[in-house]
């Protein structure tokens, strides 16, 4: 009795145990299912990143800048780039600035896929003024050192320039100044070019206020920023702006304000598929916005070019394949938009040109090799132009060949005494298929055509 009682404890007791079993595999398809649903499992759908051994993440890094509170307090350039540096450091992210003004003696140096949000008018960066000296020895090309006969105002961590009369554009060198010795300042890049001093050879602590280099994916969002034109020299387009981009590609600027900048407001040059939305350049002294040298598939959208020295929108060598759109040029010391070396195949929509100095739009007197070609300009408003001498609303010089400029409104509506845009359209000697449709052409001369 003994064994028959205790094998029946032991069936009992086994039978329990599949039971269990059978509970906790239950469990754990469960478990299972819970965990293919959450996300835990990798989705069909799921693809890694193109320069990454991981797919995207819903989170990533963010850090708050403020003048008087945040992550990183801070009221000049060094809190903002900590910031973006650390972000960056994470593979990107976001950088928000708080309200105030941020005092900048360097460039705010964007980062690729770091995106910098500040609060609109509420965020400012303002440039510093600058310090400026002759050199006191050449600056030779590739040398990594100047040395200047005034060195007030020079310190180490400064944003600075060097050039001479024969060494502008991209022959000029913006760089940081890394360390001191007396009068000898070392800079953080090699001289682009011989900055001789029998060729008036300077340096000056100007820079871009926000500036990108070498780098993919970034962005910009509302943010002001103050040139502080009076009390800072000029700085070329080529090499500066307000805000300035060199090999930035895919760089996003959107809704920011550039006003008082010694130069031009904004310029991207050798940057491809960079996008300017809904931003302003006002009051700058150079050119209001400047895509240039071989920028390709551009977007220029809802911009506002307003009171600049230069042309309200230069299009300056190889700019193709580009969009700009639903912008205001106005009232600027040149011409409104401005097209020339190899600058073809852009599509030109929807923009309102006034009251700007020159042609509301000129096509550069180009080589047929060289020339803006196969541009399209379309529902376009230009009016008013021609301030202070006579001028057409669009001007087409060069060899230029096959615009298309169909569906505009070209106009002067001031009083008689006041007008200046007395020609609708001027076509050059040398131009050639150029069509011109179904506009609204209201001037003295509807065509003028010297070909």
């Amino acid at each position: 009795m003994v064994q028959r009682s205790s094998l029946h404890s032991a069936r009992a007791a086994f039978r329990a145990l599949i039971v269990v079993a059978g509970a906790c595999l239950a469990l754990a398809g469960v478990v299972r299912a819970a965990e293919t649903s959450s996300g835990a499992a990798p989705a069909p759908d799921e693809w890694q990143l193109p320069r990454a051994m991981h797919s995207a993440m819903k989170d990533r890094p963010i850090i708050r800048v403020g003048a008087k509170a945040g992550d990183l307090i801070g009221a000049d350039g060094r809190a903002l780039q900590a910031a973006v540096d650390y972000v960056a450091g994470l593979g990107g992210g976001t950088v928000e600035i708080g309200e105030g003004v941020y005092l900048l003696r360097d460039s705010l140096h964007l980062r690729s896929h770091v995106t910098v949000r500040g609060q609109g008018e509420k965020t400012v960066l303002k440039k510093a003024p600058c310090a400026a000296s002759p050199l006191a020895l050449d600056g030779d090309f590739g040398e990594e050192q100047i040395t200047v006969k005034e060195p007030a105002g020079f310190d180490v961590g400064d944003g600075v320039a060097v050039w001479d009369s024969g060494s502008g554009g991209f022959h000029t060198t913006v760089a940081r100044i890394t360390g001191k010795s007396g009068r000898t300042f070392s800079i953080s890049r090699p001289l682009n070019a011989d900055c001789m001093v029998g060729n008036k050879a300077q340096a000056a602590t100007v820079f871009p206020v926000v500036s990108g280099y070498d780098l993919e994916g970034a962005r910009v969002e509302n943010l002001s920023i103050e040139g502080d034109r009076e009390r800072n020299v000029h700085l070329n387009g080529c090499r500066g702006a307000g805000i300035f981009l060199y090999r930035a590609f895919g760089t996003v600027i959107e809704k920011c304000m550039v006003r008082g900048y010694n130069g031009d407001g904004i310029s991207f040059q050798q940057s491809n598929d960079v996008q300017v939305l809904s931003c302003i350049s006002e009051g700058n002294a150079g050119l209001g916005l400047h895509p240039g040298s071989g920028s390709q598939r551009a977007v220029v959208r809802g911009c506002v070019a307003r009171k600049n020295g230069g042309d309200g929108l230069y299009l300056c060598w190889r700019v193709r394949h580009g969009l700009f759109e639903e912008n205001q040029l106005l009232e600027n010391g040149g011409f409104g938009i401005s097209i020339g070396h190899k600058d073809s195949d852009n599509l030109v929509r929807k923009n309102i040109v006034r009251e700007n100095d020159k042609h509301g739009v000129y096509f550069r007197d180009e080589a047929e090799g060289m020339a803006g070609h196969r541009n399209r300009l379309e529902e376009n408003l230009i009016e008013n132009n021609g301030r202070g001498a006579d001028a057409a609303g669009i001007a087409i010089d060069g060899e230029t060949r096959g615009i298309s400029i169909r569906g505009n409104t070209i106009r002067d509506t001031r009083p008689e005494p006041e007008r200046r845009q007395r020609t609708a359209v001027r076509i050059g000697k040398k131009a050639a298929d150029i069509q011109i449709e179904e506009n609204r052409l209201e001037a003295e001369k509807k065509v003028e055509d010297l070909r």
